[in-house]
């Protein structure tokens, strides 16, 4: 628990008091009550560590004389736009302008709401006291963090103030001086208690201030806030940070921890940028190079016509000039041309075109013979290889024969 005292922020760690040997009796009790200060730097260092390593959960208790409990019966409509309607539920019941007040709630029962009002200044005043814990997430008035029990009252002395629950959310922090009147105004408006838990340090003095109706019901037990928190079951209560006070990601916190390895990381990723985009612009400069050198080597080999892809166009011309399989590629006619005209001595070709389409190779050409019966052996040569040779024209120039032949694929 985290509380302030006189001005002083206090924690009240787990396990009792400050280090340093064991008391017994009165002392022992008095250590374990004990608070560690929060202006000393090492304490504040063991708190953080604790926060940080997740070992307690530690919660503020907010100055109960701050923060005032009040119970307000709501309809299911206003439920469902509680958070901005309550502070004008509540501008009757309250003295100050309700722009100056901070408004926490939490359910009691399906039409009824705890509410802990107290002005900005403080939780703002709070807010600054304990920015260097950010885990403190829980800030709970002080009277709510007190055992009660059905048909009981509980009341601690600290000093000169009294800290008071007398219902499941209902309770006052007030000075000791007062405490005897606020109890008889309490006794006027509710039913008397079975018994009055008493924590102090003096019974007959702290009993003294008990209204004296009430006396014989008073249980007084020594010890403190500290020590009626221990016999204290875990309760859920109002966490008065909400709306703009609600606990938030700790970033800046984060960013101080972390902003030299993002640095770091910041410079390694924009190096690998730089990198990246100079090794593009090398690549880029060798792919125009190298399309360049396609291009002219294309050039070399089909000086004429338009080059929009060079190498595709070159692959389909290779193509047409390879063959394959079965197909009618121009090397493929001349051969089998070729080897049916040397198997008939006497003749020879004159002159020869080619022509080459989707539907494949075409052959035209002209050969001379020493008869029309060396024309015709030579195209049934052709036909017998599985080409197809047809005749176009022929004719008769002195002794010799010159013929036109068409030469594909069979059809």
């Amino acid at each position: 628990m985290i509380r302030l005292v006189q001005g002083r922020l206090a924690w009240y760690a787990p396990g009792g008091g400050p280090p340093g040997g064991a008391p017994s009796g009165d002392d022992a009790q008095e250590a374990v009550d004990a608070p560690q200060w929060l202006d000393d730097e090492d304490v504040r260092q063991q708190l953080r560590a604790a926060l940080t390593q997740q070992r307690s959960r530690p919660r503020f208790a907010a100055p109960g004389g701050d923060v005032r409990l009040l119970r307000v019966p709501v309809s299911a409509a206003e439920k469902k736009h509680i958070a901005k309607s309550l502070p004008f539920m509540l501008e009757e019941q309250v003295v100050e302008d309700i722009e100056g007040l901070h408004f926490a709630s939490v359910p009691l029962d399906k039409l009824e709401l705890g509410v802990a009002v107290c002005s900005r200044e403080k939780m703002l005043a709070w807010r600054a006291l304990l920015e260097d814990f950010p885990g403190i997430q829980q800030w709970v008035p002080e009277q709510l963090l007190l055992p009660w029990r059905e048909g009981e009252w509980c009341v601690v002395l600290e000093g000169d103030d009294a800290i008071v629950r007398f219902d499941s959310f209902g309770g006052f922090s007030i000075e000791c001086e007062l405490l005897s009147v606020m109890l008889s105004g309490l006794l006027a408006e509710r039913d008397e208690p079975a018994a009055i838990i008493l924590y102090g340090s003096d019974q007959a003095a702290d009993t003294a201030l008990i209204p004296e109706p009430l006396r014989d019901r008073v249980q007084w037990r020594r010890g403190s806030l500290r020590s009626a928190m221990l016999l204290s079951e875990p309760q859920p209560s109002v966490n008065l940070r909400q709306g703009e006070f609600t606990a938030r990601l700790p970033v800046m916190r984060w960013w101080r921890e972390w902003r030299a390895v993002a640095a770091v990381f910041a410079v390694a990723f924009g190096l690998q940028l730089v990198a990246g985009y100079l090794d593009y612009l090398k690549l880029q400069r060798e792919n125009q190079s190298l399309r360049a050198a396609v291009e002219a080597s294309y050039r070399e080999a089909y000086p004429r016509g338009a080059v929009v892809d060079a190498e595709t166009q070159l692959q389909r011309q290779l193509a047409a000039l390879r063959g394959s399989g079965q197909s009618s590629g121009f090397v493929h006619l001349v051969e089998q041309v070729g080897a049916a005209i040397a198997a008939n001595p006497g003749t020879s070709v004159a002159t020869l075109n080619y022509n080459f389409s989707d539907r494949g190779g075409e052959m035209r050409m002209n050969i001379e013979a020493a008869d029309f019966e060396a024309v015709e052996r030579v195209r049934a040569d052709i036909n017998q290889a599985g080409l197809q040779a047809i005749m176009e024209s022929s004719s008769a120039r002195g002794d010799r024969v010159r013929a036109r032949l068409r030469v594909g694929e069979k059809s």
